[in-house]
């Protein structure tokens, strides 16, 4: 699988919004996303963007995307990470292993 194919998933955060989270090939409207390699994660609501960055992961690392996936959320609900760029970037930057 490739991460060319984006993952998401909900999060409930404390205050009860949800938030959607994003891990992929960033959109871009200039470059075909086949020829895109930069991995990011998005955190968005349903009327805006609340954060974006880029992560080390490659386009085929899905397993390693989706325990990122998944602490991101779990950091999200337990309200141990804001919805922030600042908040989600460490998390992002860490290596990762299958």
């Amino acid at each position: 699988m490739s991460l060319r194919t984006p993952i998401q998933r909900d999060a409930t955060l404390p205050d009860g919004r949800v938030v959607h989270i994003r891990i992929g090939v960033a959109d871009d409207s200039y470059i075909p996303r086949r020829e895109m390699n930069t991995v990011t994660v998005e955190v968005f609501d349903d009327d805006k963007h609340l954060a974006a960055v880029t992560t080390v992961l490659d386009v085929d690392q899905d397993s390693e995307a989706r325990a990122l996936l998944q602490e991101v959320v779990s950091g999200l609900e337990s309200g141990e990470l804001p919805p922030t760029a600042g908040a989600i970037e460490p998390l992002a930057d860490q290596l990762r292993s299958a």
